[in-house]
């Protein structure tokens, strides 16, 4: 389970920024989240949606100990994400289009890395290796440096690392932005996976037929505030538009008058 309390992070301008944002703005600081509360609850899969700067990356690295709050709290699995947070990132699983690979590594030896990190024995990990690699249908290029790799390999690669440690609770920020049509249904099929597995997933996208297929829950983001949250069921039924994406855009556009 992820729960958030009036989460919010605050980042202080540098003197380039402000000269960026030009004379109306007369601020040192700018609130990129303020106020969140949520809750995600296990087995079921809970969409943050957002434009580009709306603060769900923001958000999702507070609740990955990337970043820590300026005020609020947030738990993971009961523990708390700046004074709990080694034991957090033992029960996350944390995938963001932002973290680098080793290219010089090959997938294999950089998914042994990560569970070594992790403090995973040998069968265990072995075990896990090859379920994660048949389901991903990654045997193929198992042994071939990351440099090489297309950029659909490279996502099942980071897929891999993030899950390798089989956690309680799974964050997807824009798992399939720019893959191909296959491979992304291999991981929409694994976050469903997932969510029958009764772990707890966070799943953020620009896709709004991946927020049809998999959303049990939803909240909309607009610049680090909450303007929608409830069920998926009940975001259909309150819907006055004629599309998901019609409708995303009416909250948005509504929440910045």
């Amino acid at each position: 389970m992820i729960e958030t309390r009036n989460l919010s992070k605050q980042f202080k301008l540098t003197r380039q920024q402000k000269k960026e944002l030009g004379n109306e703005f007369a601020g040192s600081t700018v609130n990129a989240v303020s106020g969140v509360n949520f809750t995600a609850h296990p087995g079921r899969v809970f969409s943050l949606l957002g434009a580009n700067g709306a603060g769900k990356t923001t958000t999702l690295r507070m609740l990955a100990t990337m970043l820590k709050p300026t005020a609020g709290t947030a738990q993971i699995c009961g523990f708390d994400v700046v004074t709990q947070a080694v034991e957090v990132r033992k029960r996350l699983g944390f995938l963001t289009g932002s973290t680098g690979l080793y290219d010089r590594l090959t997938a294999s030896e950089l998914v042994k890395y990560y569970a070594d990190l992790h403090g995973m024995d040998k069968a265990t990990f072995e075990h896990r290796r090859d379920e994660i690699f048949d389901r991903l249908d990654m045997h193929e290029f198992a042994n071939r440096r990351i440099g090489k790799l297309s950029t659909g390999m490279r996502q099942k690669v980071s897929i891999t690392r993030t899950i390798i440690h089989d956690p309680e609770v799974v964050i997807f920020d824009e798992p399939t932005a720019g893959l191909d049509v296959v491979t992304a249904r291999s991981i929409i099929q694994l976050i469903r996976d997932f969510r029958k597995q009764g772990k707890t997933v966070i799943f953020s996208t620009h896709i709004m037929g991946e927020v049809n297929l998999l959303s049990d829950d939803l909240a909309i983001i607009h610049k680090g505030k909450l303007c929608y949250q409830g069920t998926y069921q009940e975001f259909g039924e309150q819907m006055t538009t004629k599309s998901l994406e019609d409708e995303f855009i009416k909250i948005v556009e509504e929440a910045g008058k």
